[in-house]
């Protein structure tokens, strides 16, 4: 299958006809070198809802998280060495996938905020430069539409051609959200977006997410057992790279059916 299946299919932020999962996760292993990090891995990721992993460090969980849009690539010698990862019909496990087209389809916000050292404004408008459109006009209505999304734009209007650097880093984070967004992906990837976040800000950034499920597909990894039960809704618990649980997050920590899962989220061990 080639990059362009990828690139024709449909790019809409909402479920398709069919209702097909987001994400389908099939039998799935993934080595760095020599080392299996990720064993037999089987999970849907459904359409417009949020998806958290959890699990102690070194489970998989953000291995995994990368693998959805192939950020896994830039290791030297990390593979998929089983198993397929399908997002709108087309295995993008496949090495004949081109992963810029891809990302694309599939944006990340990262655990520590990265603007650009350029104004809010070309932070948001940079993507959709890079894809092509020039039109001024254009590049307007998508910045505003993304930092209104990204709950940015009443905060920053009057300063868009200041230094993004300036902003706090709760306004940051959000505004590498919005930059994600500028492109129009289907998914959105959060590798632990809180995490060097104070509480005010958290919380910001935390009812952002479930604004956002109307119109993307989250998929979080969090350390935060509290922000999992706020945000998603399922979860999966990952351990020694393997999928140990995965189910609607009310259902998982309130009777989880796993005692790996139970002894992990009463802090028996992580």
């Amino acid at each position: 299958m080639t990059s362009a299946s990828l690139d024709s299919s449909p790019v809409s932020n909402v479920p398709t006809v069919s209702g097909l999962p987001a994400i389908q996760v099939r039998s799935l292993d993934f080595c760095y070198g020599s080392s299996k990090v990720l064993k037999d891995i089987t999970l849907d990721v459904p359409s417009n809802k949020v998806v958290a992993f959890i699990g102690p460090s070194g489970c998989g969980k953000t291995t995994l998280l990368r693998c959805f849009n192939r950020m896994c690539d830039l290791v030297p010698d990390a593979r998929v060495t089983k198993g397929e990862i399908i997002i709108d019909g087309v295995n993008i496990a496949d090495r004949s996938i081109d992963p810029v087209q891809l990302r694309r389809h599939v944006g990340m916000v990262f655990q520590k905020s990265n603007p650009f050292p350029r104004s809010i404004y070309e932070n948001v408008a940079y993507g959709p430069r890079t894809l092509g459109e020039k039109r001024a006009s254009v590049l307007d209505e998508v910045v505003e539409r993304s930092l209104r999304r990204a709950a940015l734009w009443d905060e920053v209007k009057d300063r868009l051609h200041e230094m993004a650097t300036g902003l706090s880093g709760g306004q940051q984070q959000r505004l590498c959200i919005a930059r994600t967004m500028a492109v129009d992906p289907q998914i959105i990837l959060m590798d632990e977006p809180c995490s060097a976040l104070d509480p005010i800000a958290s919380a910001y950034v935390e009812d952002l997410i479930l604004e956002l499920k109307e119109h993307y597909t989250i998929v979080i990894v969090t350390h935060n057992m509290q922000q999992a039960t706020r945000v998603s809704d399922r979860t999966a618990f990952f351990y020694l790279g393997e999928l140990v649980e995965y189910s609607g997050t009310r259902e998982m920590f309130e009777n989880p059916a796993n005692k790996r899962t139970e002894d992990y989220l009463t802090g028996r061990f992580g």
